[in-house]
């Protein structure tokens, strides 16, 4: 081959040439920062201007390199005219394009590459499913107004896309990535999307990060991500981004945070306009979702159903409806707070096991006990109990008793009349065995209209040639307290005495097993 740039090359592609074979940065911009903006108006002329064919010509079928260099296309500054088609080819150069203008797509579909960075140009659409590369894909503060495809493609190390701007293809979707396999992380902190974020059944070997990003649903597709059946091997952040150390970066990657900020350092949160979907989904360490806002219409939902992970952190904002569903959803540490939660509209906790509450705020326990009764108009169980297991764990025993006696009063809205009369009575009396200071007062009370009785109605005696000493306090406690001698049994009450007599005596072994079982929980708490 040839070492010469082909005759019919401009003078721009001609240097292009030779800089890809010494493995050159060649940089086409003016040095004005208003003509070099790649999103700007500014209009590049023949002397920024590369045809895309001459790109694809030096990467599948280039010249060698100078002897002693390694031959890569590093090109900055340029408008690339015509369709980059590279589907299905080897591109087995190192590939760098900074602050570049394409005016149609770039067609990557099928390809193999070592490592691709596209950073900070101005593309129509990127055609990437199943691309296979060894090293990253950077498409880092690129717009890419038509969306990118990424559809089972295989990443050896990290995809980056940090501050991108994409906008939906016909679909809806700004990007489409579902089957995904991504060795490393993904970065795509601060994105913004116009359309849905599709990466169902995605692998992460790392974390999936996208800190401070903004997605918005399109009308006809109301999911601004669906991540359902996805992988992450280490964590998944759906969180703010501290601002300091964005703006105006220079790194390759726009992931530059600059110094540590303070802890009050203002952030750009998490925002997504629209339905958020992580079912089934994986996390190996933990799930953010903290310094968020989900902005639900009513209908839409973030659902976190039969996701698993050692930790599940809700720390975000719902400004208004919509529903958060973690049927089934298997969590070591759930951290939340009492704002976390959608106030207007559901919970689904069907099934949802946790091990351990480590709220991020206190968290009342009536306010925790709100959160269940809003997760489902029907009653049930097994959501009290799983809550009162976990603060048991925690040893809030008298927190988990509050849960039970409230599962104990929902439970009485679900019975028919009767039993809801019957339960409301146990409610009043007893507290459902709840509240045994209750069932004192209520013994309390029996004693003093049981003593009032007998003092004006004394009985008779049982034998008529003896009669003891006779005290209508002690006749009072002994039927209520009847395994108890309080020498007060000689006595032979009749008619309506005998009456109040059995009363006491039925009140007081109800009241009494009430009270003896309120001692033995607070025994075995000490």
């Amino acid at each position: 081959m040839t070492d010469r740039a082909p005759e019919d090359w401009t003078a721009a592609e001609q240097a292009l040439w030779q800089a890809f074979r010494l493995g050159r940065i060649h940089d086409l911009r003016s040095g004005e920062a208003a003509e070099d903006d790649p999103f700007g108006e500014a209009v590049w002329g023949p002397g920024r201007t590369v045809r895309a064919r001459v790109l694809a010509r030096l990467l599948l079928d280039g010249p060698p390199a100078v002897p002693g260099r390694v031959a890569s296309l590093k090109l900055t500054g340029a408008l690339v005219t015509g369709p980059l088609d590279l589907a299905g080819g080897t591109i087995g150069h190192y590939v760098e394009l900074h602050d570049c203008r394409f005016d149609q797509k770039i067609l990557i579909s099928e390809a193999e590459a070592g490592t691709l960075r596209f950073i900070n140009c101005l593309i129509p659409r990127l055609e990437a499913s199943r691309l296979a590369t060894s090293g990253d894909l950077h498409l880092a503060r690129c717009r890419i107004r038509q969306g990118v495809r990424l559809t089972d493609a295989r990443i050896g190390t990290d995809l980056l896309i940090n501050q991108a701007v994409l906008g939906g293809d016909r679909f809806g979707r700004a990007l489409s990535a579902d089957g995904i396999a991504v060795s490393q992380d993904c970065e795509a902190d601060r994105l913004e999307a116009e359309g849905e974020v599709s990466l169902r059944t995605a692998r992460i070997g790392g974390r999936l990060s996208l800190r401070g990003a903004r997605l918005r649903a399109v009308p006809g597709n109301r999911n601004a991500l669906n991540a359902v059946r996805i992988t992450v091997g280490h964590t998944l952040y759906l969180s703010g981004s501290t601002d300091g150390g964005w703006y105006g970066s220079q790194t390759y990657y726009g992931s530059g945070y600059g110094e540590v900020p303070p802890p009050d350092a203002p952030s750009t949160p998490f925002r997504a306009f629209g339905q958020v979907r992580l079912s089934d989904g994986r996390f190996e360490n933990a799930c953010l979702l903290s310094d968020a806002e989900f902005h639900l219409d009513d209908g839409d939902e973030v659902a976190l159903r039969r996701i698993q992970t050692p930790e599940l952190r809700l720390t975000c904002r719902f400004p208004g409806g919509g529903t958060v569903s973690l049927s089934r959803a298997r969590i070591g540490n759930l951290v939340d707070a009492p704002g976390s939660w959608p106030r207007e509209g559901a919970v689904g906790l069907t099934g949802f096991t946790y091990e351990c509450l480590r709220p991020a705020v206190p968290f009342p326990i009536r306010e925790r006990i709100g959160w269940l009764e809003r997760s489902s108009v029907e009653f049930q169980p097994e959501s009290y109990e799983q809550l009162a297991a976990a603060l048991r764990r925690d040893g809030a025993d008298d927190d988990a008793r509050e849960v039970l006696y409230a599962k104990q009063r929902r439970r009485r809205q679900t019975l028919p009349l009767p039993a809801r009369i019957w339960g409301r009575i146990q409610d009043v009396t007893v507290g459902y065995g709840f509240r045994p200071g209750r069932a004192a007062l209520w013994m309390l009370l029996a004693w003093a209209l049981g003593s009032i009785y007998f003092a004006t109605h004394p009985p008779q005696p049982l034998k008529a040639d003896e009669r003891p000493h006779w005290n209508p306090v002690l006749y009072a406690l002994g039927q209520l307290l009847p395994v108890v001698d309080l020498g007060q049994k000689g006595w032979n009450p009749g008619g309506t005495a005998q009456w109040v007599a059995s009363g006491l005596v039925i009140v007081g072994w109800v009241l009494a097993t009430t009270v003896a079982a309120g001692a033995t929980r607070m025994l075995q708490r000490v």
